[in-house]
Protein backbone atom coordinates (compact mmCIF):
# COMPACT_ATOMS: atom_id res chain seq x y z
CA UNK A 1 0.00 0.00 0.00
CA UNK A 2 1.36 3.00 -0.89
CA UNK A 3 1.88 5.39 2.11
CA UNK A 4 1.33 9.09 1.96
CA UNK A 5 3.45 10.87 3.55
CA UNK A 6 3.12 13.47 6.56
CA UNK A 7 2.75 16.88 5.49
CA UNK A 8 3.18 19.94 7.85
CA UNK A 9 -0.04 21.31 9.03
CA UNK A 10 0.28 24.90 8.82
CA UNK A 11 1.56 26.85 5.35
CA UNK A 12 3.97 29.39 5.89
CA UNK A 13 0.80 32.12 5.29
CA UNK A 14 -0.63 30.83 8.35
CA UNK A 15 3.04 31.14 9.96
CA UNK A 16 3.18 34.76 9.17
CA UNK A 17 0.00 36.07 10.52
CA UNK A 18 -1.95 36.75 7.28
CA UNK A 19 -5.48 37.36 8.48
CA UNK A 20 -7.25 36.48 5.54
CA UNK A 21 -6.43 32.80 6.10
CA UNK A 22 -8.49 30.83 7.77
CA UNK A 23 -6.69 28.25 9.75
CA UNK A 24 -9.56 26.15 10.46
CA UNK A 25 -10.39 25.36 7.25
CA UNK A 26 -7.40 24.46 6.11
CA UNK A 27 -7.29 21.68 9.04
CA UNK A 28 -10.89 20.65 7.63
CA UNK A 29 -9.56 20.46 3.96
CA UNK A 30 -6.16 18.45 5.46
CA UNK A 31 -8.55 15.77 7.24
CA UNK A 32 -10.08 14.96 4.01
CA UNK A 33 -6.89 14.99 1.76
CA UNK A 34 -4.92 12.40 4.41
CA UNK A 35 -7.02 9.62 3.00
CA UNK A 36 -6.00 7.93 -0.40
CA UNK A 37 -7.90 5.37 -2.92
CA UNK A 38 -5.55 3.02 -1.04
CA UNK A 39 -7.45 3.62 2.55
CA UNK A 40 -10.20 0.97 1.25
CA UNK A 41 -11.15 0.15 5.53
CA UNK A 42 -11.24 3.95 5.83
CA UNK A 43 -9.04 6.02 8.36
CA UNK A 44 -9.13 6.13 12.60
CA UNK A 45 -8.67 9.67 14.49
CA UNK A 46 -5.61 8.19 15.50
CA UNK A 47 -4.66 7.49 11.73
CA UNK A 48 -5.67 11.18 10.60
CA UNK A 49 -3.65 12.82 13.23
CA UNK A 50 -0.68 10.84 12.28
CA UNK A 51 -0.84 11.71 8.32
CA UNK A 52 -1.89 15.61 8.57
CA UNK A 53 0.33 16.19 12.29
CA UNK A 54 -2.37 17.59 14.02
CA UNK A 55 -3.43 17.10 17.74
CA UNK A 56 -5.83 14.11 18.41
CA UNK A 57 -8.39 16.55 19.96
CA UNK A 58 -8.59 18.91 17.20
CA UNK A 59 -9.02 15.96 15.14
CA UNK A 60 -11.78 14.55 16.88
CA UNK A 61 -13.58 18.00 16.37
CA UNK A 62 -12.95 18.04 12.76
CA UNK A 63 -14.04 14.79 12.27
CA UNK A 64 -17.23 15.31 14.14
CA UNK A 65 -17.90 18.50 11.90
CA UNK A 66 -17.78 17.02 8.66
CA UNK A 67 -19.62 13.95 9.96
CA UNK A 68 -22.37 16.21 10.35
CA UNK A 69 -21.92 18.12 7.04
CA UNK A 70 -22.12 14.54 4.81
CA UNK A 71 -18.02 14.88 3.91
CA UNK A 72 -17.35 11.99 6.07
CA UNK A 73 -19.35 8.49 6.67
CA UNK A 74 -18.24 6.82 10.24
CA UNK A 75 -18.46 2.76 10.33
CA UNK A 76 -19.45 1.67 13.78
CA UNK A 77 -18.07 -1.32 13.35
CA UNK A 78 -14.66 -0.40 12.58
CA UNK A 79 -14.16 2.78 14.34
CA UNK A 80 -13.01 4.70 10.85
CA UNK A 81 -14.31 7.30 8.63
CA UNK A 82 -14.48 6.99 4.88
CA UNK A 83 -15.14 9.69 2.47
CA UNK A 84 -18.52 10.68 1.96
CA UNK A 85 -20.52 11.11 -1.42
CA UNK A 86 -20.74 15.36 -0.67
CA UNK A 87 -16.62 14.80 -1.17
CA UNK A 88 -17.15 12.96 -4.77
CA UNK A 89 -19.58 15.53 -6.11
CA UNK A 90 -16.79 18.30 -5.63
CA UNK A 91 -14.54 16.12 -7.59
CA UNK A 92 -16.61 16.05 -10.50
CA UNK A 93 -17.58 19.76 -10.40
CA UNK A 94 -13.82 20.31 -10.56
CA UNK A 95 -13.11 17.68 -13.35
CA UNK A 96 -16.30 19.12 -15.38
CA UNK A 97 -15.45 22.65 -15.13
CA UNK A 98 -12.03 21.25 -17.18
CA UNK A 99 -12.45 21.71 -20.95
CA UNK A 100 -8.78 20.41 -21.52
CA UNK A 101 -9.52 17.19 -19.96
CA UNK A 102 -13.06 16.57 -22.96
CA UNK A 103 -10.46 17.74 -25.39
CA UNK A 104 -7.44 15.49 -24.45
CA UNK A 105 -9.63 12.07 -23.33
CA UNK A 106 -10.07 10.95 -27.31
CA UNK A 107 -6.27 11.70 -27.54
CA UNK A 108 -5.21 10.22 -24.78
CA UNK A 109 -7.28 6.65 -25.56
CA UNK A 110 -5.82 6.94 -29.62
CA UNK A 111 -2.18 7.33 -28.59
CA UNK A 112 -2.58 4.22 -25.51
CA UNK A 113 -4.55 2.21 -28.08
CA UNK A 114 -1.49 2.81 -30.85
CA UNK A 115 1.24 2.28 -27.81
CA UNK A 116 0.26 -1.25 -27.03
CA UNK A 117 0.24 -3.93 -24.26
CA UNK A 118 0.97 -2.18 -20.44
CA UNK A 119 1.16 1.53 -21.39
CA UNK A 120 -0.90 4.17 -19.50
CA UNK A 121 -1.36 7.43 -20.87
CA UNK A 122 -2.51 9.97 -18.27
CA UNK A 123 -3.30 13.67 -17.60
CA UNK A 124 -2.47 15.62 -13.84
CA UNK A 125 -2.50 18.41 -11.75
CA UNK A 126 -0.68 19.42 -8.69
CA UNK A 127 -2.10 18.29 -5.01
CA UNK A 128 0.41 20.11 -2.50
CA UNK A 129 3.78 17.42 -2.92
CA UNK A 130 1.91 14.86 -5.03
CA UNK A 131 0.31 15.15 -8.56
CA UNK A 132 -3.10 13.62 -8.94
CA UNK A 133 -4.28 11.80 -11.94
CA UNK A 134 -7.41 13.69 -13.64
CA UNK A 135 -7.92 11.52 -16.54
CA UNK A 136 -6.36 8.19 -17.99
CA UNK A 137 -6.48 6.09 -20.88
CA UNK A 138 -4.98 2.50 -21.41
CA UNK A 139 -5.42 0.06 -24.30
CA UNK A 140 -8.28 -1.60 -25.27
CA UNK A 141 -6.35 -4.80 -25.37
CA UNK A 142 -2.82 -6.68 -24.22
CA UNK A 143 -1.65 -6.85 -20.70
CA UNK A 144 -2.48 -4.83 -17.54
CA UNK A 145 -1.15 -1.75 -17.18
CA UNK A 146 -0.29 0.20 -14.07
CA UNK A 147 -2.92 0.29 -11.82
CA UNK A 148 -3.54 4.14 -11.50
CA UNK A 149 -6.69 5.87 -11.90
CA UNK A 150 -8.69 9.16 -11.61
CA UNK A 151 -7.37 10.15 -8.37
CA UNK A 152 -4.50 8.30 -7.78
CA UNK A 153 -1.92 10.72 -6.69
CA UNK A 154 2.34 9.83 -7.39
CA UNK A 155 5.29 12.04 -6.50
CA UNK A 156 5.93 15.02 -7.03
CA UNK A 157 9.68 14.86 -7.01
CA UNK A 158 10.08 11.48 -8.24
CA UNK A 159 7.57 11.04 -10.81
CA UNK A 160 8.53 11.89 -14.66
CA UNK A 161 5.01 13.86 -14.24
CA UNK A 162 5.64 15.76 -11.45
CA UNK A 163 9.22 16.47 -12.67
CA UNK A 164 7.76 17.97 -15.72
CA UNK A 165 5.58 20.01 -13.76
CA UNK A 166 7.85 21.99 -11.89
CA UNK A 167 10.13 22.10 -14.67
CA UNK A 168 7.56 25.08 -16.14
CA UNK A 169 6.17 26.25 -13.05
CA UNK A 170 6.66 29.66 -12.06
CA UNK A 171 9.53 30.51 -10.37
CA UNK A 172 8.25 31.23 -6.80
CA UNK A 173 5.93 28.19 -6.92
CA UNK A 174 8.89 26.25 -7.81
CA UNK A 175 11.46 28.05 -5.33
CA UNK A 176 8.75 27.12 -2.66
CA UNK A 177 8.58 23.64 -3.55
CA UNK A 178 11.78 22.90 -3.32
CA UNK A 179 12.31 24.12 0.01
CA UNK A 180 9.51 22.10 1.01
CA UNK A 181 10.78 18.96 -0.61
CA UNK A 182 14.38 18.88 0.37
CA UNK A 183 12.62 19.23 3.95
CA UNK A 184 10.65 16.28 3.44
CA UNK A 185 13.62 14.24 1.51
CA UNK A 186 16.27 15.33 4.10
CA UNK A 187 20.13 16.33 3.28
CA UNK A 188 20.86 12.87 2.32
CA UNK A 189 18.32 12.31 -0.64
CA UNK A 190 17.49 16.03 -1.30
CA UNK A 191 20.51 16.47 -3.70
CA UNK A 192 20.04 13.32 -6.20
CA UNK A 193 15.98 14.44 -6.45
CA UNK A 194 17.20 18.39 -7.17
CA UNK A 195 19.57 16.71 -9.82
CA UNK A 196 16.41 14.75 -11.26
CA UNK A 197 13.91 17.64 -11.44
CA UNK A 198 16.63 19.80 -13.11
CA UNK A 199 17.40 17.34 -15.60
CA UNK A 200 13.80 17.08 -16.97
CA UNK A 201 14.21 20.85 -17.06
CA UNK A 202 17.00 20.66 -19.32
CA UNK A 203 14.83 17.66 -21.23
CA UNK A 204 12.18 19.78 -21.83
CA UNK A 205 13.74 23.07 -22.91
CA UNK A 206 15.48 21.24 -25.14
CA UNK A 207 13.88 18.53 -26.76
CA UNK A 208 9.57 19.24 -25.28
CA UNK A 209 9.71 15.82 -23.26
CA UNK A 210 11.15 14.13 -20.47
CA UNK A 211 12.37 10.86 -20.06
CA UNK A 212 12.16 8.91 -16.53
CA UNK A 213 13.71 5.63 -16.77
CA UNK A 214 13.16 4.13 -13.33
CA UNK A 215 13.42 7.48 -11.14
CA UNK A 216 9.34 6.80 -9.55
CA UNK A 217 9.80 2.79 -9.73
CA UNK A 218 12.66 0.72 -10.53
CA UNK A 219 10.95 -0.88 -12.87
CA UNK A 220 8.57 1.45 -14.62
CA UNK A 221 10.14 3.56 -17.12
CA UNK A 222 7.56 6.89 -18.46
CA UNK A 223 7.54 9.80 -20.29
CA UNK A 224 6.31 13.74 -19.92
CA UNK A 225 5.07 16.74 -21.50
CA UNK A 226 3.70 19.58 -19.18
CA UNK A 227 0.89 21.38 -20.13
CA UNK A 228 0.21 25.43 -20.47
CA UNK A 229 -2.91 26.11 -21.31
CA UNK A 230 -2.83 28.96 -24.29
CA UNK A 231 -5.65 30.31 -23.60
CA UNK A 232 -5.02 30.37 -19.45
CA UNK A 233 -8.38 28.86 -18.76
CA UNK A 234 -7.00 25.95 -17.06
CA UNK A 235 -4.31 25.46 -14.27
CA UNK A 236 -1.31 23.75 -15.02
CA UNK A 237 -0.69 20.50 -16.04
CA UNK A 238 1.39 17.80 -17.21
CA UNK A 239 0.83 14.71 -19.67
CA UNK A 240 2.16 11.34 -19.15
CA UNK A 241 2.86 7.78 -20.94
CA UNK A 242 4.51 5.27 -19.12
CA UNK A 243 4.23 1.21 -18.39
CA UNK A 244 6.54 -1.55 -17.74
CA UNK A 245 10.33 -0.97 -18.37
CA UNK A 246 10.72 -4.00 -19.89
CA UNK A 247 7.40 -2.96 -22.68
CA UNK A 248 9.29 0.69 -22.87
CA UNK A 249 12.60 0.92 -22.96
CA UNK A 250 14.57 4.10 -22.76
CA UNK A 251 15.24 4.06 -25.99
CA UNK A 252 11.87 3.67 -27.07
CA UNK A 253 10.30 6.20 -24.89
CA UNK A 254 13.17 8.72 -26.10
CA UNK A 255 12.98 8.02 -30.38
CA UNK A 256 9.03 7.48 -30.64
CA UNK A 257 6.90 7.72 -27.93
CA UNK A 258 8.35 10.62 -26.35
CA UNK A 259 7.80 12.89 -29.67
CA UNK A 260 4.18 11.09 -30.13
CA UNK A 261 3.34 11.95 -26.54
CA UNK A 262 4.52 15.78 -27.39
CA UNK A 263 2.60 15.81 -30.95
CA UNK A 264 -0.57 14.87 -28.67
CA UNK A 265 -0.27 18.02 -26.21
CA UNK A 266 0.26 20.21 -29.23
CA UNK A 267 -2.58 18.64 -31.18
CA UNK A 268 -4.66 19.53 -27.54
CA UNK A 269 -3.45 22.97 -27.53
CA UNK A 270 -4.16 24.12 -31.17
CA UNK A 271 -7.70 21.98 -30.68
CA UNK A 272 -8.05 24.60 -27.73
CA UNK A 273 -8.30 22.42 -24.83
Amino acid sequence: MRKRIQELSETAEAETGDRQFVTALHRGLDILRAFSTDDKLGLGNRELAARTGLPNSTVSRLTYTLLKLGYLVYDEATGRYRMGVPVLGLGYACLGGMKVRETAQPLMQQLADESGDGVLVGMGGRDDLTMTYIATARATRGMISLQLNVGSRISLSRSAMGRAYLAVAPEAERAELFERMAQRAGPDEWPRLREGIEDARAQIAERGFYCNAGGWQSDINSVSVPYVSPQGDAPLLAFNLGGPAFVLPRERLETELGPRLLHMVNAVKHIGG
